[in-house]
């Protein structure tokens, strides 16, 4: 018979929590006590959740199902997400928040520009690292990305979107970034953002224990961005057919052209 408390199945060998303090009633656990057992059967739905996610969309994924895997009532889910969409959302949190601070510090390693080959292997070494070890989180973004249901799509693409900005920062500090404009250097930061993601996605397409597959992988996740900062490096190089008419270096007429800015 599977369980309808509010809370997530008790482990074997687990034992009562602490007694009621003065005033209590009998039986009634401590405000903090309470506290923790709810973030605890939050955790589990989460946890739950991206198990069963693994085979499966999330608008595939019913609430019984969910709560069946984790020993609660479907009420009890109700105290801790809206809807099983806000269940994805927070999933997006989980998967994707705790990466900003990781970014940051990266980009800051080659914020003086000195040894960009070394950043970039970090960078991509990095990425191989957080799909071994957040496998199912990886597999979430990568499917819900683009066919998931709209508040977690949108919630993707904020993220993303965060790690757009940041990267961006990140680069405007560096030496090669002198003379770009903010728009210019958000489109980089968003070949950046967009590079890392296509690795994580094809890295956990790679067959288990490929280790050749990886390799190949990684190597051209590198060569490509190698060929990013070669772009980098030759983005304000005057263009050689005005060059050529006018004489001279001017961009300025090339900021008011349409496409891309500051390119012809």
């Amino acid at each position: 018979m599977s369980h309808t408390s509010d809370g997530p199945r008790p482990q074997p060998g687990s034992g009562p929590g602490p007694g009621p303090g003065p005033g209590a009633g009998a039986g009634e656990p401590r405000p903090g006590t309470r506290r923790a057992q709810k973030q605890q059967t939050r955790q589990a739905l989460l946890d739950a959740g991206l198990r069963l996610l693994e085979h499966q969309n999330l608008s595939s994924l019913g609430l019984r199902e969910l709560t069946r895997e984790v020993g609660v009532s479907p009420a009890a889910f109700y105290r801790h997400f809206p809807d099983m969409d806000g269940l994805g959302v927070a999933l997006v949190g989980e998967a994707l928040g705790s990466l900003h601070e990781v970014v940051r510090a990266t980009l800051a390693d080659g914020a003086d520009g000195s040894a960009p080959d070394a950043l970039i292997d970090r960078s991509v070494t990095f990425t191989a690292a957080y799909v071994d070890e957040h496998r199912p989180h990886v597999r979430f973004i990568a499917r819900e990305r683009h066919g998931g249901v709209r508040p977690v799509r949108e919630a993707i693409a904020a993220e993303l979107d965060r790690f757009t900005d940041e990267v961006a920062a990140g680069l405007a500090v560096q030496p090669a970034s002198a003379g770009w404009s903010g728009a210019e250097l958000r489109v980089l930061a968003g070949l950046h953002v967009d590079h890392m993601v296509a690795t994580a996605a094809e890295l956990l397409e790679a067959p288990p224990g490929d280790a050749a597959a990886r390799e190949r992988i990684m190597a051209a996740a590198r060569l490509r961005m190698q060929i990013i900062s070669v772009g980098r490096l030759h983005w304000l190089d005057p263009a050689p057919d005005r060059a050529d008419r006018a004489g001279r270096t001017d961009r300025s007429t090339a900021r008011d052209r349409p496409g891309l800015p500051g390119r012809t």
